[in-house]
């Protein structure tokens, strides 16, 4: 496997260090880190297998945007298999998780069952459901708008709660999505939002991001005086 590692492409930038290949197979290799700040694919947008097999420039982008973006990897499998696939990569982010370590995963509404499943297969204490408010979620008529995307959160174990020196992190999250017109992934989010996540690492923490599209959490993470290695398989995202 140190093999792998050393063939794998990588690319340093400032603290930042991007592995373009598949997180499962590279995480044992990697680490230690503070803290999981991920987005991995969702496999939801839709209930029949041809919705799930359907590009994610079909499912996750409106037909009349203005700007299409490139298709991402991963994001065809129903609930049962995706959290058996999850749980793998989860449990790789344990083994090489600081003892107390938080890890930070989105998801969507309908895969928060599943999510949270794999987070505890893959050994995670799962702690809680953060929402993030995207603000301008497009009217849905005679429909509640689909506002939220959320962040689910565990920890490595028991996590000091001591309140000497102690960090506060907010139970909501607010902040619209990137624009279409400054995107480079279908589903990038706002570094505001990664940079509220990544605080839980601390200042010279290390963050890893087996899931980095297009980079977000690194210039989060830097911005945040930390450490990212961040993990691409999907060519057009990291290259």
């Amino acid at each position: 496997m140190a093999t792998l590692i050393r063939k794998t492409k990588r690319v340093r930038i400032g603290p930042v260090t991007l592995y373009r290949g598949d997180s499962s197979l590279l995480l044992p290799e990697l680490g230690p880190f503070d803290a999981v700040v991920t987005d991995p694919p969702y496999s939801s947008g839709g209930m029949a297998r041809s919705d799930r097999v359907a590009s994610t420039s079909t499912k996750y982008v409106s037909s009349d945007a203005a700007k299409q973006y490139p298709d991402f990897l991963g994001d065809n499998r129903d609930q049962r298999s995706f959290v058996m696939w999850a749980s793998v990569w989860l449990g790789h982010c344990l083994d090489i998780t600081k003892p107390g370590g938080i890890a930070c995963v989105f998801s969507d509404w309908r895969q928060i069952p599943a999510m949270s499943d794999a987070l505890q297969v893959g050994g995670w204490v799962w702690r809680g459901v953060v929402p993030w408010d995207k603000l301008n979620a497009r009217p849905q008529p005679n429909r509640f708008r689909a506002q939220c995307e959320y962040v689910l959160w565990a920890t490595n174990g028991p996590r000091d709660t001591s309140t000497e020196g102690a960090e506060y992190h907010p139970g909501l999250l607010s902040a619209a999505p990137p624009a279409t017109s400054c995107r480079v992934h279908a589903a990038q989010k706002p570094v505001s939002i990664l940079r509220t996540l990544c605080k839980v690492a601390g200042s010279g923490g290390v963050v890893v991001d087996p899931f980095c599209g297009s980079g977000q959490t690194g210039i989060a993470a830097a911005a945040e005086s930390q450490e990212a290695v961040l993990i691409e398989k999907c060519r057009e995202s990291s290259r």
